[in-house]
């Protein structure tokens, strides 16, 4: 069993879903039950299940919850293409979002072959 709240990664998801929260409430209010949900949605599952997964009994169910979490991580990318896409948000500050976004999804990634071998 891993302590999920000594992980930097969880942490640094943490911090990165409170932002999309602020940025979700700058999106016009008729895409509240759309996209801003969904990106809501995706960004808390990232945290979420690497908590769940660090509380299973095995490595091998820690790293299953992982790769929810990175595949919730590669939605909520999609989603903040879409939204500068769409110019519902500042491009500038969507790639800002997504800078962060990868850099969480590499330090899951290099975790989960770490925690494989």
């Amino acid at each position: 069993m891993h302590n999920f709240e000594n992980l930097q990664f969880w942490k640094r998801s943490i911090e990165l879903t409170k932002k999309i929260y602020l940025v979700c409430s700058k999106i016009e209010k008729d895409e509240k039950f759309g996209l801003i949900s969904q990106m809501k949605r995706s960004a808390v599952s990232i945290p979420s299940n690497i908590a769940e997964g660090s509380g299973r009994n095995s490595d091998k169910e820690f790293n299953h919850f992982l790769a929810i979490a990175l595949g919730s991580s590669f939605e909520l990318q999609t989603q903040l293409i879409l939204t500068k896409e769409l110019q519902l948000l500042e491009a500038n500050n969507v790639d800002i979002l997504i800078l962060e976004l990868k850099e969480i999804q590499r330090m899951i990634y290099t975790f989960k072959n770490n925690l494989n071998k």
